[in-house]
C-alpha cells in the first residue's frame, strides 16, 4: 500500500536534541512532499508552537496538517482552518485547578500565542541534576508571550485545550494516579515528557485525532506512516498502519510501534523513510 501521509511526533522525533530538524530529517520529508505524502505534526505543543517548524517544512505550501495540544486542535497547515477542536469545559478545568492546588506542581494554561502561568508561582525545577526553568523552557519552545495571573481560576470564564503542570519527574512518577484519580471519567491525563503531566478533554489523543481527519481526505490508517517516542505518540503509533518508534523512545512506544528506527540524534526519520518511501 503506498504511503499517503506521515505523522510526526516534534520533540525526541522530528527534532533533535539541539531541538533542530537535521539536513537529512528535513531533505528526506521535503522530498516525500514532493512525491505527494501529506505531512502532519503532531504535538503536545499548542498551534502557535508548531509554526516555526512548519513554515521550515513548508507544510503551508503542500496543505499538512497541525496536530496540537496531543489532539485536541487541528489546523490545515495551508488555510489556518480549524478542523478539530475539543478543549475541556470551564467547570471541569476549574475543578481540576482547585484539586491540582494541592500537588507541587506548576501549571500552566496556553491560549493563541499567550502562556498564562499564576504570578508568584515557582519558574524553576530540578531535573537531570540541574536546575531547569520550566517556564521560560515552556515559552520559549512554543514562542509564546509569558502573561501572569493572580490565580489560573481567574480565567476560566471559558475553554481551554488543555491543563500543563511541571515538576520533578521523580515527583510526578510518585503523584501522577492521585493527580488523575478525580479525573478518570472526565479528562484524559498523560506524560508528554518526564517532567509534564498533560490533562485534555476526554477521549482525546493523538491517534483518535487522526482517525477523525484523517478518512475525511481519502487517507486511511494503512496508507499512514507515524513517528513518536513518548507515552503520548503510542495511540497514533498503533493506528498507524506503520508504526515507528525512535531509537530513544521509552519502551511502551518501542513495543507499540511495528518498527524501531535510529534516534532523534542519528536521522532516524530520515533511515525509516529511506526503507519505507520505496
Amino acid at each position: 500500500m503506498a504511503i499517503k501521509a506521515i505523522a510526526l511526533d516534534i520533540d525526541g522525533t522530528l527534532t533533535n536534541d539541539e531541538k533542530k530538524v537535521t539536513p537529512r530529517t528535513k531533505e528526506a520529508l521535503l522530498r516525500a512532499q514532493e512525491q505527494g505524502v501529506k505531512l502532519i505534526l503532531s504535538s503536545g505543543r499548542p498551534a502557535h508552537g508548531l509554526q516555526a517548524l512548519s513554515s521550515e517544512l513548508l507544510l503551508p505550501e503542500y496543505d499538512g496538517l497541525l496536530v496540537a495540544f496531543n489532539g485536541a486542535h487541528v489546523v490545515d497547515a495551508q488555510t489556518d482552518e480549524v478542523l478539530f477542536d475539543q478543549p475541556v469545559e470551564p467547570s471541569v478545568m476549574r475543578e481540576l485547578l482547585v484539586h491540582m492546588a494541592g500537588f507541587d506542581v506548576i501549571p500552566m494554561i496556553t491560549e493563541g500565542d499567550t502562556l498564562f502561568v499564576p504570578r508568584g508561582v515557582r519558574h524553576v525545577i530540578r531535573h537531570k541534576d540541574a536546575d531547569f526553568d520550566i517556564v521560560e523552557y515552556e515559552r520559549g519552545m512554543c514562542d509564546l508571550v509569558l502573561f501572569e495571573v493572580e490565580s489560573l481560576l481567574d480565567i476560566c470564564d471559558r475553554p481551554f485545550d488543555k491543563l500543563l503542570c511541571a515538576s520533578e519527574p521523580s515527583y510526578l512518577q510518585e503523584h501522577w494516579r492521585s493527580m488523575y484519580a478525580p479525573f478518570t471519567d472526565k479528562l484524559a491525563g498523560m506524560f508528554t515528557a518526564d517532567f509534564y503531566y498533560e490533562f485534555m478533554a476526554p477521549g482525546i489523543s493523538k491517534g483518535r485525532a487522526l482517525a477523525g481527519a484523517l478518512p475525511k481526505l481519502g487517507i486511511e490508517a494503512s496508507e499512514v506512516v507515524a513517528f513518536g517516542d513518548g507515552e503520548n505518540d503510542i495511540s497514533m503509533i498503533e493506528w498507524a498502519g506503520t508504526g515507528v518508534a525512535m531509537g530513544n523512545a521509552i519502551d511502551a512506544t518501542k513495543e507499540a510501534a511495528d518498527m524501531v528506527t535510529a534516534s532523534n540524534n542519528e536521522d532516524g526519520i530520515a533511515l525509516a523513510l529511506e526503507k519505507l518511501l520505496v
